[in-house]
């Protein structure tokens, strides 16, 4: 199958425009800004030159509206849609193309099977007026052999939380550091690390000096694959306090590290965390309750360890293979499924 699938997707700068990776070939189309002017044009010339079985398209930011340049089966892949979540990182121009771009979805691939990551994904679609049936939930993977506790491996002797993930605005980082700034006037011992980049990590520094965290708080920055493991091992819970993810892949992989988390009752993140059993829902913004969670954990740590093996037994039925099995079926059933006008 691998020699017989093409991939299209944005340049990164110093990246060759054609290559193969894993069996796959890839056509680099464009950048960060211009991807969606010059993504179209890039599948019309790919449909030109073969006719594939079917054609899947991955609806993340803008949409290209593929649907309606070909005939073939077709796929719409969408792990989760910004809606009015774009107004939070966006300027109100970029984040009002965004809102009007999602808004014919429905109409423009009517056609289509429908790929959602989460249930929480597929309650967006049908309440936009794409058909229920139409849409497969198909959860990401893990892989529980890499991101797994290792025997002997104890948790930081001062009760730490670690954020994992890119630093932007609509993330809801700040809560975290609130959150921590109210836990700590009952529990000065607690720590946060925080690892991965973007363009809000001078904010969240200005806002943790402005609480008076600096000493508790740390920003690690972008961190290597072997200290990502390190953090999900050791710390006491793996905190998301987002407004809006497609599923929450680092929940599952502190999950399948044998760690907690704690997240906002939103869309995706309801669907990774068990509440009560894998982790807590806290309703987002409620920076109270989310330093009451922080504080439930610290005091109790056979809790932690209780909603660590219960998230590490969730991981171990979420795999890469069941997820391609399953997405290899529902192409299979695209492509031998009467023909739609």
């Amino acid at each position: 199958l691998a020699d017989r699938v093409r991939d299209l997707h944005l340049a990164s700068p110093g990246e060759a425009g054609r290559a193969e990776v894993q069996g796959l070939r890839v056509t680099r189309v464009g950048g960060r800004h211009s991807f969606a002017l010059r993504g179209r044009g890039a599948i019309r010339r790919a449909l030109a030159e073969e006719r594939p079985d079917v054609v899947c398209e991955d609806i993340n930011k803008l949409p290209l509206f593929l649907a309606n340049l070909t005939d073939r089966p077709f796929c719409a892949i969408v792990p989760h849609l910004f809606g009015s979540t774009a107004f939070e990182e966006a300027s109100w121009p970029m984040a009002t193309i965004v809102w009007l771009a999602e808004r014919p979805l429905p109409a423009m691939y009517r056609r289509a099977g429908w790929h959602a990551i989460s249930e929480s994904t597929r309650d967006d679609l049908v309440a936009r007026g794409v058909p229920a049936a139409r849409i497969r939930v198909i959860h990401p993977g893990v892989d529980s052999a890499h991101y797994r506790p290792i025997a002997g491996t104890v948790r930081t002797s001062h009760p730490t939380f670690v954020y994992v993930g890119r630093l932007k605005r609509y993330k809801g980082v700040d809560l975290a550091i609130r959150a921590l700034a109210v836990a700590r006037r009952t529990r000065p011992d607690l720590r946060l690390c925080i690892a991965g980049g973007g363009d809000h990590r001078p904010e969240l520094e200005a806002l943790t000096g402005e609480l008076g965290q600096r000493d508790a708080v740390q920003f690690l920055g972008f961190v290597s694959e072997e200290a990502k493991l390190a953090l999900f091992r050791t710390a006491w819970a793996n905190l998301f306090p987002s407004p809006k993810e497609g599923w929450g892949i680092t929940v599952v992989e502190a999950a399948s590290c044998g760690t907690p988390s704690l997240a906002s009752d939103s869309p995706g993140l309801r669907d990774s965390v068990r509440h009560g059993e894998t982790g807590y829902l806290v309703t987002h913004g409620d920076v109270d309750g989310l330093a009451a969670r922080m504080l439930e954990l610290a005091a109790d740590p056979a809790l932690v360890e209780r909603l660590g093996a219960n998230g590490r037994r969730q991981a171990e039925q979420l795999s890469w293979d069941a997820a391609a099995l399953a997405t290899e079926a529902h192409l299979d059933e695209l492509i031998h499924a009467p023909r739609r006008r």
